[in-house]
């Protein structure tokens, strides 16, 4: 009788665990939400390098021309920045005098309105090398639709002069 309820005992016991074990554990829900993946960083982050005065020039000559500057050029112009105490003004005469020369590649207004989306997207790849997210390309076509004497040549002086330019 003794060995009979030991034994029984024993069942109950390892049955008692065997259920405790199994039907304790929670289920694992895996939720999905749907949500995509967003870089939320500033699109200028990566970058960090100031251009040279030397970069600079030879940057913008060739965003301008879509051709580049020769080297006594880049030499020249370099001096005279460097003459200037103002790195702001010497870049906005740069900027303006070169926008003066014959060759320079610049949509005309009519193009420009013609597809401003098109316009924007080829003026971020053109000065800042990316892509502009879809705030910035709506902001500026808001500014540019606002505004009749927004010329594509103030729209790329701007980028010109802007602080990510400045940087790669």
């Amino acid at each position: 009788m003794q060995i009979f309820s030991k034994q029984r005992l024993l069942v109950v016991l390892i049955a008692s665990v065997l259920f405790s074990i199994t039907s304790c554990k929670k289920p694992k829900t895996e939720y999905q939400y749907g949500v995509n993946n967003e870089n939320l960083l500033p699109p200028n982050v990566n970058k960090t390098r100031l251009k040279t005065t030397d970069q600079y020039i030879s940057i913008l000559y060739a965003n301008l021309f879509q051709k580049a500057l020769s080297s006594n050029n880049i030499f020249a112009i370099s001096q005279a920045f460097d003459s200037v105490g103002d790195q702001i003004l010497a870049r906005q005469l740069l900027i303006a005098n070169l926008m003066k020369k014959p060759g320079v590649k610049i949509p005309t207004v009519t193009e420009m309105n013609a597809d401003l989306n098109t316009f924007i997207t080829d003026t971020y790849v053109r000065f800042y090398v990316r892509k502009p997210s879809e705030a910035e390309k709506e902001y500026l076509k808001q500014f540019i639709t606002a505004d009749p004497n927004v010329t594509p040549e103030l729209v790329y002086m701007s980028f010109a002069l802007s602080d990510e330019y400045m940087y790669y």
